[in-house]
């Protein structure tokens, strides 16, 4: 019989130049091996593993490469981009056109496409960035967590309405236990809902994944409200009716089910001890959790989930993704804080100093002439026809991987709050607002967002422009005048120019309302597609859902 070792025997034999020969060579064998024991679900998971395993491997090597001459490999990248007969270099290229106003909306962009072994064939000449990506993820997990990539060893909580049959964050399907289809539901709620009653059927799961940690919150989150009604569901292998999900879909997930009372019994004594650290209570051979993103008002969901129900395990977020581009990978899973390695031939970055110099018109840096432990704002250059777009986004250089920054992200602008030209940045208004919810005895803050007057039109009422803040609390019912007042005196003793503002009259004083508990995963609901949480509404048609929350 065939072992899954005659590929790493072959490779490990041959260097250099003939490596991607040999490579695919051993490809083809693992693509006839499959197609030759379709009944051997174990034994075709490790060899599509291994082949896998092996072209991340290689495209490793090619990053380390690539990270020894950063500037070669950004002007590469800017000539694929560029239309046929275009100026060369990157001088001209900065000369002859300006920047535009702001990059397309990708903060919805689909989960990377999943990888096949045919894929990974390809990969051992050339990668594009979602391929490249998908294989360095691969690696990085591999190499941190061996037992990660286990057949049906992990679950995926997410939801794509619009690709029923997208992978999760990682590029190979075998290792899911969830099924596809329950990401595909027409309701969010009702997608994290089944997809976590699969979960919890498997007890010997290695990693739980989420493409948004607001997803894996508000999964939590229905665990904690309805763990007896899902540890019936589990006994009596079963699906409960409810709304948005199709009754044909129903039958469909319920026929995957067997009853398990034992399972059962384990469920509803771990949530009957209370839920810090429940996660690996419920799943001891948890490895790791996986999140797409850590961005901007992502980061309250992950650090609540660190504090509490995901208390003992890492947090790894495998990519850098900025308007739908892939800019970066995260190599270091184990550590706290994400850290990406700026990719130099996945788009061409420009950036500028922050603060801004005083000048008209200031010359961007290239991605070889960064400073470590500066702030940049990113421009971006990641398609045809889109270029040296401003992304929106601010990043700070916490060092190099050789050639390569290694960067976190900072803030969105788009999420800064302005009603007189102040601008406060959302990640200074977070830390504002937790100092006042801190003066409030016994309150914890679960979530917020921030709306500006001029979006609230009539029903903001009279007076001069002003915030109004959505908050959900735990420990408190209700808040009293001194309580509300808290937030517009941090905000006052935080932000002189909002402090100025409001003496003299031309802000109004920060209104605070208390929304009910699911408040905000009913908001994510109604935004109709997955996007990392904005801390800013600036969508109308989604006041009445926050405003019809409001409890005082």
């Amino acid at each position: 019989m065939l072992s899954v070792a005659l590929p790493r025997m072959l490779l490990s034999a041959v260097p250099g130049a003939t490596l991607a020969a040999v490579l695919a060579v051993s490809v083809a064998v693992c693509v006839a091996v499959c197609v030759a024991l379709p009944s051997s679900p174990p034994l075709r998971h490790r060899l599509l593993r291994a082949a896998l395993l092996r072209a991340a491997g290689w495209q490793r090597r090619r990053l380390e490469l690539q990270s020894t001459d950063v500037r070669h490999g950004q002007e590469r990248r800017l000539r694929r981009l560029l239309p046929h007969g275009a100026a060369p270099g990157s001088d001209a290229f900065r000369e002859h056109r300006p920047p535009s106003p702001g990059c397309a909306d990708g903060e919805g962009a689909e989960p990377l496409p999943p990888l096949s072994v045919r894929a990974a064939l390809r990969s051992c000449w050339s990668a594009e960035p979602p391929l490249q990506g998908a294989l360095l993820h691969l690696h990085a997990l591999h190499a941190a967590f061996p037992q990660a990539l286990t057949l049906r060893g992990t679950a995926l909580l997410g939801w794509a309405p619009a690709a029923p049959r997208a992978p999760g964050l990682c590029p190979l399907p075998t290792l899911y236990c969830t099924p596809p289809e329950a990401a595909a539901l027409p309701s969010r709620s009702a997608a994290l809902r089944v997809q976590l009653l699969f979960a919890l059927r498997a007890r010997a799961l290695r990693v739980l994944e989420a493409r948004l940690p607001n997803e894996l919150h508000d999964a939590l989150a229905a665990l904690r409200d309805g763990w007896a009604e899902l540890a019936r569901e589990l006994e009596l292998g079963t699906l409960s009716p409810q709304p948005g999900l199709p009754e044909e879909t129903r039958g469909r997930l319920r026929a995957l089910l067997v009853p398990d009372g034992a399972r059962a019994a384990e469920v509803r004594a771990e949530c009957g001890r209370g839920f810090e650290g429940i996660v690996r209570r419920l799943w001891p051979q948890l490895q790791v959790v996986v999140v797409g993103t850590v961005r901007g008002g992502e980061r309250l969901y992950c650090d609540a989930l660190r504090r509490a129900a995901c208390e003992g395990l890492p947090l790894y977020c495998p990519w850098y993704r900025v308007a739908g581009a892939l800019l970066g990978v995260n190599l270091w899973p184990k550590e706290p804080t994400p850290r990406f390695v700026l990719c130099p031939e996945w788009a061409f970055c420009e950036f500028l100093p922050c603060p801004a110099e005083e000048q008209e018109e200031q010359r961007t840096v290239l991605l070889g002439e960064l400073w470590e432990g500066r702030e940049y704002t990113l421009i971006l250059t990641a398609r045809p026809g889109e270029y040296r777009c401003r992304a929106g986004e601010v990043l700070r250089v916490a060092g190099f991987h050789k050639q390569c920054p290694v960067v976190e992200p900072v803030r969105r602008e788009s999420q800064a709050l302005s009603v007189r030209g102040e601008s406060i940045p959302e990640e200074r208004f977070c830390r504002s607002l937790c100092r006042a919810v801190g003066m409030w005895p016994g309150a914890r803050l679960v979530d917020y967002i921030c709306v500006e007057s001029t979006l609230l039109g009539a029903s903001s009422g009279a007076g001069a422009p002003h915030y109004e803040v959505f908050v959900e609390l735990r420990g408190l019912r209700d808040l009293s005048e001194g309580q509300r007042h808290k937030l517009d005196h941090c905000l006052q003793e935080d932000f002189p120019i909002y402090k100025s503002f409001r003496f003299k009259g031309s802000i109004g004083p920060l209104r605070l309302h208390l929304v009910g508990a699911g408040a905000f995963a009913r908001l994510r609901d109604a935004m109709g597609c997955p996007v990392p949480m904005p801390r800013v509404l600036r969508e109308e048609r989604l006041l009445p859902v926050i405003q019809g929350t409001v409890i005082s």
